[in-house]
């Protein structure tokens, strides 16, 4: 099991920056994968940005995520940050932390509480 913690989410104006953590707690060595996911709703989540571990590591953004959002992760895999920065009205939303591994089923696909962001003047 993989327990995530979010944190750092809150109101920005236009233009301004703001970071996300997630803290991952229990058997975080076997995550093969860990990210962040915007809700878009109608239930439906999608991604924002995501790390695969394997070959190397991977990095894969959304395309409105690109040249503004960074994710980074440590070994441990113990702590996913998001830094965002030129952040714009579209980019409000609830904010999930993800980590997963594979082969992924629902019982190994993990989720943070979410946290709120919100880009206003």
């Amino acid at each position: 099991q993989v327990q995530l913690v979010e944190s750092g989410g809150g109101l920005v104006q236009p233009g301004g920056s703001l970071t996300l953590s997630c803290v991952a707690s229990g058997t975080t060595a076997g995550l093969d994968k860990v990210g962040w996911y915007l809700d878009i709703g109608g239930g439906q989540r999608r991604l924002v940005a995501s790390h695969a571990f394997a070959n190397g590591g991977h990095t894969n953004y959304h395309d409105s995520a690109k040249g503004r959002f960074t994710l980074s992760t440590d070994n441990a895999k113990t702590t996913i940050t998001l830094q965002m920065t030129n952040l714009k009205p579209d980019d409000t939303g609830v904010y999930y932390c993800n980590a997963q591994k594979f082969p992924l089923t629902r019982q190994t696909m993990y989720w943070g509480q979410g946290t709120q962001v919100t880009v206003s003047s």
